[in-house]
């Protein structure tokens, strides 16, 4: 019989796996080594892991490694994990790297298209909504294990003020007043920013602790890049204030661990 879900579908994977799933579930890595066929057993997408955005007396900082993993090995050393929204925000994404980029992107397009039909800028609490939308509309991908969990955060033009807005796997949005991090190494990040973070802290101060929180993550967590000064790769770190959205030097980064590991 027609399956007309099939329709225009030309992942054969996906469709034996939608109509015939117990064939694949006698399939394992062994069987792919003798065969050369694709599993979902040997199917194993990039990963980001570690992200984190913490407020501060002029805005926000938002950081976030460079390494993307492939299973227990490295997949990418130079994965971009944060991305300019529009001129007051940025969305720092971790989870299924594909996903979470075209994500990025697609959050990125909604918001331009609609600063031009409209002839206004959305508000941030008006993008914080939108993405919760869009994170939902993921939720097929999620049960299926590529989840995207973005870190969004901006600066609010009428309360002159930093936000952080943090999202679960089925688009519920929430709200953290001080600092945040997701990811697999976000436990272990956000455990130094609960020791560093104070109200009102400074920018230098921030990039501080924030570079400080990666550091400490990739310590604990492997999938966690930390920073490589053979390679000269260092996580990436912005700040979003009343005047925009401004990525870091990376001389400045490079500073800034150079500084902390001299302190160890």
């Amino acid at each position: 019989m027609l399956d007309l879900s099939d329709y225009g579908n030309s992942d054969f994977f996906q469709i034996l796996k939608r109509r015939h799933p117990e064939l694949l579930a006698t399939l394992n890595s062994s069987d792919v080594a003798a065969s050369g066929n694709v599993t979902e057993a040997s199917f194993r997408p990039y990963e980001g892991t570690t992200v984190l955005a913490v407020v501060y007396d002029a805005g926000v900082v938002m950081a976030g490694d460079r390494q993307a993993t492939e299973g227990y090995q490295i997949g990418e050393r130079r994965i971009q994990k944060i991305y300019p929204v529009d001129r007051h925000s940025a969305i720092a994404v971790a989870g299924a790297a594909g996903p979470c980029i075209e994500m990025a992107k697609l959050f990125q397009v909604e918001v331009e298209f609609y600063e031009k039909t409209e002839g206004i800028s959305l508000s941030l609490e008006g993008q914080a909504n939108f993405l919760s939308h869009l994170v939902r509309s993921n939720l097929g991908l999620a049960m299926q294990g590529l989840i995207v969990l973005p870190l969004f955060a901006g600066y609010d033009l009428k309360r002159q003020r930093g936000r952080i807005f943090k999202y679960d796997a089925v688009g519920g949005r929430y709200e953290e007043d001080d600092y945040y991090a997701i990811g697999s190494g976000g436990k272990d990040a956000r455990t130094t920013l609960k020791k560093r973070y104070t109200p009102e802290i400074s920018r230098q101060n921030a990039l501080e602790i924030v570079a400080e929180a990666l550091w400490d993550a990739a310590d604990e967590d492997i999938a966690t890049g930390g920073p490589d000064l053979i390679r000269k790769i260092f996580p990436t770190l912005y700040t979003v204030t009343q005047e925009g959205v401004t990525e870091v030097p990376e001389a400045t980064v490079e500073e800034l661990y150079r500084d902390l590991i001299s302190r160890l």
